[in-house]
């Protein structure tokens, strides 16, 4: 019987000696606060994970309130919560930049030079938006970022072959991204469509986890069992 990891990392930047940075399953529980019939397993389920990657807990942690648009915030502290952000950059050592998911993919944004770290929420919307690129410009005049520095991380999320979308969804994006699908439908690969926009402005090193939220019990989705769970992903500079 195979052991249920606590926390993933994307392999290729597992071994970066001043980013932390990892994404929950199942086994800690949801760490999402919107439907929890609770707050209190939820925030054990949040310590629990930032404890394990090293940080310090709730107190260490801020929350983007993922609107699934593009803003981002600079976080110079640990203020809790961010409200209608979906990413998060940071220069500053041991604050977690903290996104809930449960189909939407998490964007790993790592500058090893200036050693800064941006965190983005990308589903259909964002991803349409561009957030990945525009917390990649936010630490480009924020500190200095340049695109050909960083090491980029996308992490789990719904993949190409199971996020079926309608025609109107599927008409904001370009045709390489999308594939028909029966009915009518179409099959939308957003991890893709994040690669390209990242590669288009020069990132040199995307690095795909490659788990399906919906193929893998792994992780909650919402696509599978709508019930409300998120995973949770944490970046930070060590």
């Amino acid at each position: 019987m195979k052991t249920i990891p606590a926390a993933l990392h994307i392999p290729e930047l597992a071994d970066e000696p001043g980013l932390i940075h990892g994404f929950s399953t199942v086994l800690l529980g949801s760490v999402g606060l919107t439907h929890a019939p609770e707050p209190e397993p939820v925030m054990k389920s949040r310590m629990e994970f930032a404890r394990i990657l090293g940080l310090d807990g709730n107190s260490s942690l801020t929350v983007a309130g993922a609107v699934h648009g593009a803003d981002v915030a600079r976080v110079h502290w640990a203020p809790g919560l961010i409200e209608d952000v979906d990413a998060l950059i940071t220069d500053r050592p041991r604050i977690g930049l903290f996104t809930t998911h449960a189909d939407c993919f998490p964007i790993v944004l790592w500058d090893p030079v200036n050693r800064a770290a941006g965190l983005a929420h990308a589903g259909w919307r964002g991803t349409r938006a561009g957030v990945a690129v525009v917390a990649l410009q936010a630490m480009q005049h924020e500190f200095g970022t340049q695109p050909g520095d960083v090491r980029a991380g996308i992490g789990p999320g719904i993949c190409g072959r199971c996020y079926q979308v309608g025609a109107e969804v599927a008409s904001e994006f370009d045709r390489r991204f999308v594939l028909p699908d029966d009915g009518g439908k179409f099959l939308l690969d957003l991890a893709a469509a994040n690669r390209a926009q990242l590669e288009e402005v020069g990132v040199r090193a995307v690095h795909d986890i490659a788990m399906c939220t919906k193929e893998s019990y792994l992780f909650p989705s919402h696509r599978r069992h709508p019930d409300g769970s998120r995973f949770g992903a944490i970046v930070a500079v060590r």
